[in-house]
């Protein structure tokens, strides 16, 4: 259970997005790169990292430009690095993405356990996390796993486990956008802030009656129910209908179909009473 974490501690907390950062290894396309920075920027972090990428000006290439679709800030303030230990340098915590199995390195574990490990860690100021991903044709090599304490797998089909790189970054920034969330206190879901939608409010019962009534006619003008022989139609159907509790909007809706029946049926048949 996620005890909650008190509103004093957080203040003095540094951002725990903050201290958390993408790093891509030796990446050649630079459409990737601009879709990872999209993702990372949805899920609320904005460190973005690159090892020796295929193109040295790959950030200010047009398919990066135009794939990041608005993160070109996290573009703008992203690192290139020479090899991955200078990427890591400041981390203590750094997690290898990877498909494969490996027999070296730590034992592996799942991203949503390496996200949980990640919120755990960075309760401690002096906690830096990396998420590491390789490169889009072969993964990392055994080399870069060796500079990383945890191996993580995503855990996909196992008859096609092969992601993009930058779909993998998004899974990895969501998990660990949803593990944060609790040290920060932001909430799961959008907010209205108090807007109220009036439609939105239980319709009152003398108002769902007399739509039932509308709905009974326009089910009798389009011929689908028999007054003479209705059965158990019309309780059966009041039954549904106050049952789903409608409101007011939903209340309007339908006396607007009603109408929309009834008139319909008056077309086809002129010369029939409805």
């Amino acid at each position: 259970m996620t005890l909650p974490v008190s509103s004093d501690l957080l203040a003095d907390r540094p951002d725990p997005f903050a201290r958390v950062r993408f790093i891509m290894v030796s990446p050649s396309h630079p459409g990737n790169v601009g879709s990872a920075a999209r993702a990372i920027k949805t899920m609320g972090f904005h460190d973005l990292h690159l090892v020796a990428p295929g193109d040295p000006d790959v950030l200010r290439h047009p398919d990066a430009q135009a794939l990041a679709s608005g993160a070109g800030d996290i573009l703008e303030r992203a690192c290139v690095h020479d090899s991955l230990a200078d990427a890591l340098g400041p981390t203590t915590l750094a997690f290898a993405l990877t498909a494969r199995a490996r027999a070296l390195g730590a034992p592996p574990c799942d991203i949503r356990e390496a996200a949980a490990q990640s919120a755990a860690a960075l309760g401690r100021l002096e906690s830096r996390i990396a998420i590491v991903l390789g490169t889009e044709r072969s993964g990392l090599s055994n080399d870069d796993i060796l500079l990383c304490q945890q191996i993580c797998h995503i855990p996909a089909n196992p008859e096609y486990s092969s992601l993009n790189v930058s779909q993998a970054l998004q899974l990895a920034a969501w998990e660990m956008r949803y593990a944060l969330l609790p040290l920060t206190q932001q909430a799961r879901l959008p907010d209205t802030h108090g807007r109220h939608d009036p439609g939105m409010d239980l319709a009152s019962n003398d108002r769902v009656q007399a739509m039932l009534d509308h709905f009974e006619q326009a089910l009798v003008a389009v011929e689908f129910l028999d007054p003479r022989h209705p059965k158990k139609l019309v309780p059966r159907m009041r039954q549904m209908w106050t049952r789903n509790r409608l409101s007011a909007d939903e209340v309007d809706m339908m006396r607007g179909l009603c109408t929309a029946m009834i008139r319909t049926a008056r077309l086809a048949h002129p010369q029939d009473p409805v």
